[in-house]
């Protein structure tokens, strides 16, 4: 990380080259979509979808979205709000920008009032369990499309 630290960009025509320049390691293509997809998705669910580029300095070095008070169960009885898509690139792994990215999209969902924070990941030992673990999210018991869901709590 440089010295002024990593910060979010909004993805515009401007960075969208950047954006889309975001790979992850080949042995992790089988875990995280391609920021393409993301942000495809993005398009598709406007005021859900919250993307953005991770740059330090001038180097574009990682992509998040945010998934912001889904109907969690398509029925209304839940509603949630967490990470998406993390996609470090592949140099760039092992600086911290997992970490700002999961404290950045903590400090948004506490501005939008959340008192918790879900991500789900590829269980098994080459997906991103212990990176989730080791920031502080809890397993809930219950899987999403074959993914464990897990919690962070944000009071």
């Amino acid at each position: 990380m440089t010295k002024t630290g990593p910060r979010l960009a909004e993805i515009t025509p401007g960075n969208l080259d950047a954006a889309l320049g975001i790979h992850v390691r080949p042995d992790q293509e089988h875990a995280v979509a391609p920021v393409v997809k993301s942000l495809a998705e993005a398009w598709a669910h406007p005021g859900i979808a919250w993307p953005r580029l991770i740059v330090d300095g001038d180097r574009p070095v990682a992509f998040l979205m945010a998934f912001l008070d889904i109907d969690w169960y398509e029925d209304g009885s839940v509603r949630r709000s967490g990470l998406w898509r993390l996609n470090i690139a592949a140099g760039e792994q092992g600086r911290g920008y997992g970490r700002f990215s999961v404290e950045s999209v903590a400090a948004e969902l506490r501005r939008r009032g959340a008192e918790e924070l879900y991500v789900t990941w590829h269980p098994g030992p080459d997906g991103p369990e212990g990176f989730h673990l080791g920031l502080g999210f809890r397993p809930n018991g219950e899987t999403s499309e074959g993914e464990t869901v897990g919690v962070l709590d944000l009071a």
